[in-house]
């Protein structure tokens, strides 16, 4: 009787400290929302195309004159319900962005355009997220998305669509948004119809916001991950060749001398990390 009592005694204090793990686990878990009755006005910009290789932006009128098509615009908040997870989620944790809501916002920089990239184009596809930091007021997703846009006689492919969303928890609505091109010495390419040709060069400027983007400044994150980790979660979505273990030429040149083993040199013309060549 005496072992069974123990034995009784030993399965509760598990059974508690795994109810325990459980809560524990349930708490690093968080549900976003947003109230769809709430509006957001978002301001669009494209500055013209300072660089192409072939001088595409001078001798092709739809580079050229590539501007906005909506400067401002506003939008209900189920807009940005594409951004959200269907599910609670931790930080650093991942989920794929609905196209319908992207597609919607895409449309003020551009009338036309599209998520399945050319095949000549782009070869990497998809809209993911990834929940960054969060606290009991705001929660902050960064986000990823490969899109172009179809232009008179060719199309444009941005190298990416980088950005955030930052939820205000305790009202349910967006308190900061911003999706934009990062900046780059290339950060696009182009392909021309009538010609059968390709171009690659650099657009200082093109994105959409929010008014407010600092809103984050001063606040302190009950969990939270670097910019650059929510970056790297989100490119090995989308890219093997960032699994790869890569070393600097210099690098790899002492091991050969060290290993005595030969180097097999390959040159890539254009980048393993965008869609901008």
């Amino acid at each position: 009787m005496k072992n069974l009592t123990i034995g009784l005694l030993i399965l509760v204090m598990i059974s508690g400290r795994l109810n325990a793990d459980n809560h524990s686990a349930a708490k690093n878990k968080i549900t976003l929302t947003l109230n769809s009755i709430s509006e957001i006005s978002i301001k669009g910009f494209i500055a013209p195309v300072e660089y192409t290789q072939y001088n595409f932006h001078v001798e092709w009128d739809a580079l050229a004159n590539l501007q906005v098509a909506e400067p401002e615009k506003k939008y209900p908040t189920s807009v940005f319900h594409a951004f959200l997870p269907d599910r609670a989620v931790s930080v650093g944790e991942l989920w794929e962005i609905k196209e319908k809501g992207v597609l919607e916002l895409l449309r003020q920089l551009n009338p036309n355009p599209r998520l399945d990239l050319d095949i000549n184009a782009g070869d990497s596809y998809g809209l993911w997220a990834c929940l960054r930091a969060y606290n009991d007021e705001f929660a902050e997703i960064v986000f990823r998305i490969h899109a172009e846009f179809v232009l008179n006689d060719g199309r444009f492919t941005p190298s990416q669509f980088t950005g955030h969303l930052i939820i205000d928890r305790i009202s349910e609505k967006v308190a900061s948004f911003k999706m934009y091109v990062p900046e780059g010495v290339l950060n696009f390419d182009v392909g021309r119809d009538s010609t059968r040709t390709i171009d690659v060069g650099f657009c200082p400027q093109m994105e959409l916001r929010t008014e407010a983007q600092n809103v984050l400044q001063d606040a302190k994150f009950v969990e939270s991950i670097t910019q650059k980790e929510a970056e790297r979660k989100l490119i090995l979505r989308f890219y093997k060749s960032q699994q790869i273990n890569w070393i600097s030429l210099e690098d790899a040149l002492e091991m050969m001398h060290a290993q005595q083993k030969p180097v097999h040199a390959i040159s890539i013309d254009g980048p393993l990390a965008d869609e901008s060549c």
